[in-house]
């Protein structure tokens, strides 16, 4: 029961971080807070992925309805999606996109980009990536309701809850090379311990185990987005690891969303194929 309860509390404790969910007053008081409670509750990202999915789903299954039958439909709800996510999570993860673009858009010498990712500016690469990533994902979640309108509230649950698994990854085979003083992700930027990793695997197949049992999902569309998401995040990883020679707190964030946004693009690809 214990065992349990603390589990509940570094679950608490990471939706809290990393979402607008209001755990606040009595119920912060309860989860408490410490910087190795903070370093565990990274077990439970893909949980907050799953909270946060959840939101886009639900957007992506009810707006339709409440709007005329235009072709222009798909693209307001995928537009709508989006936007709730960003909404609930403060922008935290495109956030760190955006300093990871400016830093390594460019190619400046390793001191230089890690320089210019502190600076709160957005330059150039900032704003074209974030609005291309954005596109990007708006674009992919209108394909999905225009041509498998039943098939995209799951895949967006499960690009979330997915693509907040693949930080972990980085923060585990790569060392933190951010300013410790200065870091956005404190605690949360250390390495994983395995056990924080195992806890992780175990959720994110238990979203895969959930998607593989609703029986209406393409078994193409799942293959496609695992293995493009899989593709995504090595590169991205092998990327950090020749220009930074590790990671930091923007990077895990843009890792996120590179994912994500592979994610949904290897199910279309998938979907394509299987229509093909």
């Amino acid at each position: 029961m214990e065992t349990l309860l603390r589990g509940v509390r570094h679950a608490l404790l990471a939706l809290q971080f990393f979402t607008r969910v209001p755990v606040t007053g009595r119920l912060a008081a309860w989860v408490g807070y410490s910087p190795a409670m903070l370093r565990a509750s990274a077990a439970y990202f893909p949980l907050v992925g799953a909270v946060v999915g959840a939101l886009a789903a639900a957007v992506l299954a009810w707006a339709p309805a409440w709007l005329p039958d235009q072709p222009a439909r798909a693209w307001v709800v995928a537009v709508l999606a989006c936007a709730a996510t960003v909404w609930l999570t403060g922008a935290f993860h495109e956030d760190g996109w955006a300093d990871t673009c400016d830093a390594l858009g460019g190619v400046v010498p390793r001191e230089r980009a890690l320089a210019i990712m502190k600076d709160s500016r957005i330059g150039s690469y900032a704003a074209v990536g974030v609005a291309l990533l954005l596109m990007l994902k708006v674009g992919l979640l209108a394909l999905l309701l225009q041509t498998h309108a039943t098939l995209a509230p799951a895949l967006a649950w499960a690009a979330h809850g997915v693509s907040r698994y693949a930080p972990l990854w980085v923060m585990r085979t790569l060392p933190y090379v951010g300013d410790a003083d200065g870091r956005k992700a404190k605690p949360l930027a250390d390495a994983i311990d395995g056990r924080s990793l195992t806890l992780a695997s175990a959720w994110t197949a238990a979203l895969v185990l959930a998607l593989l049992a609703w029986r209406p999902l393409a078994p193409a569309a799942w293959c496609g987005a695992l293995l493009l998401a899989l593709l995504a995040g090595w590169r991205l990883r092998a990327w950090l690891a020749r220009r930074l020679q590790g990671f930091t707190g923007d990077t895990l964030g843009a890792t996120q969303q590179v994912v994500e946004a592979a994610f949904l693009l290897g199910a279309c690809m998938g979907l394509a194929t299987q229509v093909g």
